[in-house]
């Protein structure tokens, strides 16, 4: 990796970090609660892909009995994560993991949930992504997989504060959250042959839910 690659990922790294613990720290625990009151998983094995500065796998582990891989290529990233999960007292329940979303190193059928917030953005490919996401999905297990603050009440706040910020935040925002964004993982999952999911658009934002009754990647 190249000394700029480096920088990038060190200053990538703290300013997640830091926006994590400011604008977007009520979100976590309001994603983690509609989580596990959407899909009911409390307990086994739980995956975060693109875990970050591991807060949603800090506020999941804390609303849930789940022991967490956060898995992320970042090294710069797992050293943000580690000092938040110890600082969480979660250093039991929350282990790290490098990798890449592309070529997950874990074994098929190990994961009772798989999460990410915000992390589909950085994909270079999402059908190869979804592939290795099902192929390590447990039998009854379940993904929620997407982006979103939560609830309206804290989207409407953040929109105001990043709209001030970022005059492309808005058209972002749109292409986002859009009924043509749902047709283009509908479109992708079914290419892909994904035989059971759900793709949710509302308040909570944009997540897509896969369910696999049988052991096995897709063909």
């Amino acid at each position: 990796m190249s000394e700029t690659k480096k920088n990038v990922d060190k200053k990538g790294s703290r300013d997640m970090d830091e926006i994590a613990k400011t604008l977007f720290a009520p979100v976590y625990p309001v994603i983690a609660e509609n989580i596990i009151r959407r899909l009911g998983i409390t307990t086994g094995t739980c995956v975060d892909i693109g875990s970050g500065p591991a807060s949603l796998a800090i506020a999941v582990a804390r609303q849930s009995n789940l022991s967490i891989i956060a898995l992320d290529y970042s090294d710069d990233m797992h050293d943000a994560a580690a000092r938040n999960i110890n600082e969480a007292g979660l250093s039991d329940r929350i282990h790290l993991l490098c990798g890449d979303v592309h070529a997950i190193p874990l074994d098929d059928d190990s994961a009772d949930l798989i999460i990410s917030r915000g992390s589909m953005h950085f994909w270079d490919d999402i059908r190869t992504a979804f592939r290795e996401i099902y192929r390590i999905l447990k039998p009854g297990g379940k993904t929620y997989i997407g982006a979103g603050f939560g609830n309206k009440e804290l989207r409407d706040e953040i929109y105001i504060t990043k709209n001030k910020a970022n005059p492309d935040w808005k058209e972002f925002s749109r292409k986002t959250f859009s009924p043509e964004n749902v047709e283009r993982f509908r479109t992708m999952l079914d290419e892909i042959g994904v035989p059971e999911y759900e793709i949710i658009l509302g308040d909570e934002g944009l997540w897509i839910v896969l369910s696999k009754t049988k052991p096995g990647a897709l063909a």
